[in-house]
């Protein structure tokens, strides 16, 4: 089933809940944002990547700031960069998100990055079965394959994020090693107002949402 052009979620949403559903939820919920150096950095070198929209280099052609969406998933926003690789006499999609620091040992980068190339797939009639993340801090990209694996996880996690919304409810904290650099952590306060029991709980019930589930 389609969603609606006012149903749809940010592609940038699913990047914030798999880092941390609370911080998805001040953002996306409460409207909540607080720049700090990190973030600061991350739209600068968001920016440079936006600055000149095409380019074209032997068999590929650069397209950058394209907005993207899916009416099946549900979900919009725009690549920092789609290269188009000639292949076969057709043009291949090659999403590349630039993020700064490093590799992180979750998905989050790399969920975005497939919700992008989803979106790519519906818009174009392709498949696209890779794409890349340029991290600023080594300079150098790391490619991603969209397999099954990341599809389903994509699914789901928009699903929850879909939930959330509807429920009108942001997720309680959940404090750890991931709070130390967050912008938001003035206005999340997670030491005082939760526990890692019940954003458990919190989560078992957005996940029989997704599933409609009583």
């Amino acid at each position: 089933m389609a969603h609606s052009e006012d149903e749809l979620i940010l592609i940038s949403a699913i990047q914030h809940w798999v880092f941390c559903p609370r911080q998805c939820g001040l953002i996306h919920l409460e409207g909540l944002w607080v720049e700090n150096r990190l973030t600061a950095e991350g739209r600068i070198l968001h920016g440079k990547a936006h600055q000149d929209h095409k380019e074209s280099r032997g068999g590929v052609r650069v397209e950058r700031g394209l907005a993207l969406h899916s009416l099946v998933l549900g979900i919009v926003g725009k690549a920092d960069v789609v290269e188009f690789h000639r292949e076969a006499g057709a043009w291949r999609p090659f999403p590349v998100e630039y993020k700064r620091g490093r590799p992180k040992a979750h998905d989050a980068d790399r969920l975005q990055l497939t919700a992008q190339a989803v979106c790519l797939e519906e818009m174009l009639g392709v498949t696209v079965k890779q794409g890349a993340l340029f991290y600023g801090a080594q300079r150098r990209r790391e490619e991603v394959a969209f397999g099954p694996d990341l599809r389903r996880a994509l699914a789901q996690a928009v699903g929850l994020i879909r939930a959330m919304l509807a429920s009108g409810k942001t997720p309680p904290p959940s404090p750890g090693p991931h709070c130390r650099n967050c912008s938001l952590r003035d206005q999340c306060l997670p030491g005082k107002t939760a526990t890692a029991h019940s954003v458990r709980q919190y989560l078992t019930r957005m996940v029989a949402a997704a599933l409609g589930e009583p």
